[in-house]
C-alpha cells in the first residue's frame, strides 16, 4: 500500500518494515497525530551491541519523523530473561549490576536521540518501576486469565526451545506476560501507542495489543523489522573476536570503525539505509561504486556509523588510523595496544594480550596457519619472541592490526 504517513513512509523506503499489526490504522494515526512509540531493551551488560543497532536507529526515524521515542530499559524484566532465541536460561543479576548497565547504556542513546520535555522528544523509561510493586497474586488475578497456555506454546520463543530439549524455566516463561504488561502500562500512562521490535518479538508484541484491548480498550500497534544478517547469512553483531559492543569502554574506536569498514559488497546498500542518515539519492550512488571503487562507500559506512555512534573525532581518528595503516605502512594512533616489557614477549601472549584472540590455543591455530605478522613478516613459530625496546606492529590476519608500545 501506499503510506500517507512520514512515518510510514521513512521506515518503508529505509527497509525497516517486516510486520505491521494494522497498518491503516497505524499509518492514519501517524498522519494526524504525534505518535509515542517504544522498543525495549534488557540491561544484561554494560553495552549493547551493533546487533542492537538496527532497534536504536528505529527510534532514531521515528523522532526524526516527528514522533515521540520512549526508550524502555527492562529493569525488571532483565531479572526474568527473555528466552527468545535463547537456547539456554540467562545468569541471573543484582539489582545493583542491572541499575549500573542501564546507566551505561543511556550513554549510547543520548547520542542517537533529543531527550526533553516537548512533544517529541524521547525519554527512558525502566519497567522495574511497575515490575517491581506488582504483587504476585495480584498480577496473575489481573493479567493471567488474558492468557492460555495454550496460545503461549505457539510462540516461537517458547516453541523452539521445547523442540531442542533445552530447559525453559517457569521463570522465562513469564516473560511474555511482563513485556505485554509493559505495553498496556506505556498505553495507560504514557499515552504510547507503537511497540516496535526485531521479528523475533512479533508475538510479544502481539500479546500486548491484545492485552491492552481486552484489559482497557486502547488500540495500540505494532511494528517489526526484518531478522539482520550480513549477506553471508552471519547473525549481525557477532565476529570471530567476540560481540561488536557500540559502547567506547567496551571496544575500541577503530575496531568498531573496521567492523563497518569490512563490509559484504552486497550489504553496503542495505547498511547505508538503515544505518546512516545520508540521503537516499546519495546511498544508490554509493552502492552503484564499481569494483574496487565500492571501497570509498565502505569508507563512507564507517565513518558514518561511528560517527552517530562514538562522535565525529572517534570516526575521524579511526579513518586516519586506517589510512596510516593501509596505505602508508605505519602504524596510526587508534590502533589497539599492548604494553611490551623491556624483556620482551612471546607472540602466542602478545596475540591474546592484544585481544586478536580469545585463547592460546587460538592463537596457536593463527600462527600455524600464517595468519600472524610481526612488523609485516609472517611468522609461524609459535614459540617466537618479540624483542622489547622498540614499538612493533602486530597483525593477525588481514583486517585486525596493533601496536605494541615499550612499557
Amino acid at each position: 500500500m501506499t503510506y500517507q504517513s512520514s512515518l510510514l513512509r521513512l521506515l518503508e523506503e529505509r527497509g525497516y518494515i517486516h510486520q505491521l499489526t494494522d497498518a491503516e490504522g497505524l499509518d492514519a494515526l501517524a498522519s494526524k497525530q504525534v505518535v509515542p512509540g517504544y522498543i525495549g531493551f534488557d540491561a544484561t551488560a554494560p553495552s549493547l551491541h551493533v546487533g542492537s543497532l538496527v532497534q536504536i536507529m528505529l527510534l532514531r526515524r521515528l523522532q526524526q519523523a516527528g514522533h515521540k521515542p520512549i526508550v524502555l530499559m527492562g529493569g525488571g524484566t532483565t531479572k526474568v530473561g527473555d528466552p527468545s532465541g535463547k537456547d539456554e536460561s540467562r545468569k541471573l543479576l543484582t539489582t545493583e549490576t542491572i541499575a549500573a548497565n542501564i546507566a551505561s547504556i543511556r550513554r549510547v542513546f543520548e547520542r542517537f536521540l533529543t531527550f526533553g520535555d516537548g512533544p517529541s522528544d524521547a525519554i527512558m523509561v525502566n519497567n522495574d518501576d511497575w515490575l517491581g510493586q506488582l504483587g504476585y497474586v495480584d498480577l496473575l488475578r489481573e493479567v493471567g486469565p488474558h492468557f492460555t497456555i495454550n496460545r503461549m506454546m505457539t510462540f516461537d520463543s517458547v516453541k523452539l526451545r521445547l523442540e531442542r530439549e533445552q530447559p525453559l524455566t517457569f521463570l522465562e516463561f513469564n516473560y511474555m506476560i511482563l513485556q505485554a504488561y509493559d505495553f498496556r502500562e506505556l498505553a495507560l500512562h504514557q499515552g504510547c501507542r507503537l511497540q516496535m521490535g526485531g521479528s523475533d518479538q512479533w508475538g510479544n508484541i502481539v500479546n500486548g495489543i491484545e492485552l491492552s484491548r481486552r484489559m482497557n480498550g486502547i488500540e495500540v500497534f505494532g511494528v517489526t523489522t526484518p531478522l539482520l544478517t550480513t549477506a553471508d547469512g552471519a547473525k549481525m553483531g557477532k565476529t570471530a573476536a567476540g560481540a561488536v559492543w557500540l559502547n567506547e569502554d567496551a571496544l575500541p574506536g577503530y575496531d568498531f570503525w573496521q567492523y563497518w569498514r569490512n563490509t559484504d559488497d552486497r550489504d553496503v546498500g542495505k547498511f547505508l539505509r538503515l544505518f546512516t542518515d545520508l540521503p537516499l539519492e546519495e546511498i544508490a550512488r554509493l552502492e552503484a561504486l564499481p569494483g574496487a571503487e565500492i571501497n570509498q562507500a565502505k569508507i563512507v559506512l564507517a565513518n558514518e556509523v561511528t560517527r552517530l555512534c562514538r562522535g565525529d573525532e572517534a570516526a575521524k581518528a579511526a579513518e586516519a588510523t586506517a589510512a596510516a595503516t593501509f596505505a602508508g605502512g605505519g602504524v596510526g594512533e587508534d590502533l589497539p595496544e599492548l604494553s611490551l616489557p623491556a624483556e620482551g614477549l612471546g607472540l602466542i601472549d602478545a596475540i591474546v594480550g592484544i585481544g586478536f584472540a580469545a585463547s592460546r590455543g587460538e592463537a596457536k591455530r593463527l600462527i600455524a596457519g600464517g595468519g600472524a605478522r610481526v612488523d609485516g613478516e609472517s611468522i609461524t613459530d609459535e614459540s617466537h619472541h618479540i624483542t622489547g625496546g622498540s614499538e612493533v606492529r602486530i597483525s593477525a590476519g588481514k583486517k585486525k592490526h596493533g601496536v605494541l608500545r615499550p612499557a
